[in-house]
């Protein structure tokens, strides 16, 4: 698992009090920074071996200004050439959303998919999601 966390700013508020659920897709993208180090350590654009094929984001429980987030990141699914990147957000000890992000590692230069190597699915698989809530 990686964590990293966030302190919501009070930009990312809306008119009824809370974070706004947008946020929510940047603060996982943003946390999955550790994961595209695996794939390309100096962040290197021009290098850049992935393309995101699904995000799915469910909403919990009410998020608010003024506390710190904790966006927890793993694998939950590990394929061919792609992988699942399960995301969940905790403030004060409550789950408020999750998400899971299908990414696919990709060929440009020939417009396709890619085998993740072996090494690549170990390193990965050292971050498998193991559902504990806590």
């Amino acid at each position: 698992m990686f964590s990293e966390i966030i302190q919501p700013r009070f930009s990312e508020t809306d008119a009824l009090g809370h974070i706004n659920n947008t946020v929510f897709a940047v603060w996982f993208e943003g946390a999955r920074t550790a994961l595209f180090r695996i794939f390309t350590p100096e962040l290197n654009l021009k290098q850049w071996p992935l393309i995101i094929a699904r995000v799915s984001i469910d909403y919990h429980a009410q998020t608010q200004y003024g506390e710190p987030v904790e966006i927890r990141t793993f694998i939950s699914r590990l394929g061919g050439s792609s992988f699942d990147v399960y995301q969940q957000a905790w403030q004060n000890g409550i789950k408020c959303a999750t998400g899971t992000t299908v990414m696919v590692q990709f060929d440009y230069q020939h417009q396709q998919a890619r085998a993740l190597t072996e090494q690549q699915k170990t390193t990965l698989s050292q971050h498998l999601f193991v559902p504990i809530d806590r």
